[in-house]
C-alpha cells in the first residue's frame, strides 16, 4: 500500500462511500502526508454529504407527508420579480417525481450562479411536469404586483401537462380549486417549492439578459430591472422604458413629472 501511487489513492477514494469500507482502514496505516490530507478530504467529503442528506430529508417533509395521504403529484410554486423596476413577474410550477433527489437544492437565492444554472437543466430533465406564468409589467401597473403575482402563479399551474393534486405555494393562498399548503420562507423548507424559484429565478434572469441586449443602457444584465444606483441613473440620464413598472417609485414620479 505504501508503494502506492498518491494519484491511485485519490482515484480510488473517490469511489468510496462508508466508513466501513476496508480500504479505508488499509491507508489509515499509510503515513504518508499526502495520503493523511487525502484521509481527511474525504472525511469533509462524507461528512458534508451526510448534512446535505439530511437537509433534503427535512426540506421534504411536506411533500413526505403529502404522499402518505395519498397525493401523487404535488406542485412547488413561487415566483420571482415583485421588487424590480423593470421587467415581468414570473411564477414556475414543478411537480417532482416521489424518488426524486438533487442534493444542496434549496432557496434559490442561496445558490451560486453556476450550481443554478445546473440545478435548473437538472430540474427541467426529471420532473414530471413544469411551466411557468408571466406577467409583463403593463399588466403589473394596471393590477398591482400582488394580483399580477397570484395570476403569475395561475397561470404556472394551469399549464402544467400534469393536473397537481396539491400545491405547495410560497407565502401565497391562490383561488383555485386544488388543495394547496402556503408556507412563509417556504423555497427553503419545501424542495418542491425551492426547485419551483430555481426555475422560475433562472427564466427571469434570461428574460432580463435577453431584455439588456436590447437595451445595455440600463445594465440589466447585471441588476436584473432591481433599483440599483446605476439603473437608477440610467434611469436618470436615458429616460424610461416600456419594460419599466410606471406605478413603482421612483420610476411613478418621473412618470408624473
Amino acid at each position: 500500500m505504501k508503494n502506492t501511487p498518491i494519484k491511485e489513492i485519490e482515484a480510488k477514494l473517490r469511489e468510496v462511500k462508508s466508513a466501513d469500507d476496508p480500504y479505508l482502514n488499509m491507508l489509515k496505516n499509510d503515513e504518508r502526508k499526502g495520503v493523511r490530507a487525502l484521509l481527511n478530504r474525504w472525511e469533509k467529503r462524507i461528512e458534508q454529504d451526510m448534512q446535505l442528506h439530511t437537509q433534503f430529508e427535512e426540506m421534504s417533509q411536506f411533500e413526505s407527508a403529502l404522499y402518505q395521504q395519498g397525493c401523487h403529484h404535488i406542485a412547488g410554486v413561487d415566483e420571482v420579480g415583485r421588487g424590480p423596476l423593470a421587467g415581468p413577474v414570473i411564477a414556475a410550477a414543478v411537480i417532482l417525481p416521489k424518488d426524486f433527489l438533487l442534493l444542496g437544492l434549496t432557496d434559490s437565492k442561496k445558490l451560486s450562479a453556476s450550481k443554478r444554472a445546473y440545478f435548473n437543466e437538472y430540474i427541467k430533465e426529471h420532473a414530471i411536469s413544469y411551466a411557468f406564468g408571466i406577467v409583463d409589467s403593463k399588466t403589473i401597473d394596471r393590477i398591482n404586483i400582488y394580483e399580477a403575482t397570484k395570476l403569475a402563479m395561475r397561470l404556472a399551474i394551469e399549464q402544467l401537462s400534469v393536473k397537481a393534486d396539491h400545491l405547495l405555494i410560497d407565502a401565497m393562498k391562490l383561488d383555485l380549486d386544488i388543495p394547496q399548503t402556503s408556507i412563509i420562507k417556504g423555497d427553503a423548507k419545501s424542495i418542491s417549492i425551492a426547485a419551483s424559484s430555481v426555475l422560475a429565478k433562472e427564466a427571469r434572469d434570461t428574460y432580463m439578459k435577453e431584455l439588456a441586449a436590447q437595451y445595455p443602457e440600463y445594465g440589466f444584465e447585471k441588476n436584473m430591472g432591481y433599483g440599483t444606483s446605476e439603473h437608477l441613473e440610467a434611469i436618470k440620464e436615458v429616460g424610461i422604458m416600456e419594460e419599466h413598472r410606471h406605478s413603482f417609485s421612483p420610476v411613478k414620479e418621473l412618470v408624473v413629472s
